[in-house]
């Protein structure tokens, strides 16, 4: 499976430090981008896995159907709008994080940088859509 995305640059991320982040990346935190779907174009097989979160909404997890990696997901709470895991990026080490969400879950040992925003849990959308223009 591939996939590209549609921008003149690579996208502005965010960490998610969330208990379900850490768990699906295997790791502390897992990098996103929130992106219109129409950006993203997908070629390859893709496995659906959906499923009801906390607020009721169903998120739809897309993942690579040869290695299972998680590339993006979409969520009922923001239609039209997909989550790209920014590690699947091909230029995945020239990310920055312009926002933490969910810090009063992330590990001890991780620091955020002095300037950048995060939140102990979710931020409102407006915050959140400062944060990630400001990026």
């Amino acid at each position: 499976m591939n996939y590209t995305l549609a921008l003149d640059a690579l996208p502005a991320t965010y960490a998610c430090h969330c208990l379900d982040c850490q768990t699906w990346s295997g790791s502390a935190f897992a990098l996103h981008a929130m992106l219109p779907e129409a950006v993203i174009a997908v070629t390859g097989p893709v496995v659906l896995y959906a499923h009801e979160g906390p607020g009721g909404h169903t998120s739809c997890q897309r993942v690579c159907g040869v290695c299972h990696t998680r590339i993006y997901n979409t969520n009922m709470a923001v239609p039209g709008m997909v989550v790209v895991r920014a590690g699947t990026l091909a230029d995945s080490h020239l990310l920055d994080p312009v926002a933490h969400i969910w810090v009063k879950r992330k590990q001890p040992w991780v620091t955020i940088p002095d300037g950048v925003p995060s939140w102990p849990e979710s931020p409102s959308p407006e915050e959140f859509a400062a944060a990630v223009r400001k990026g």
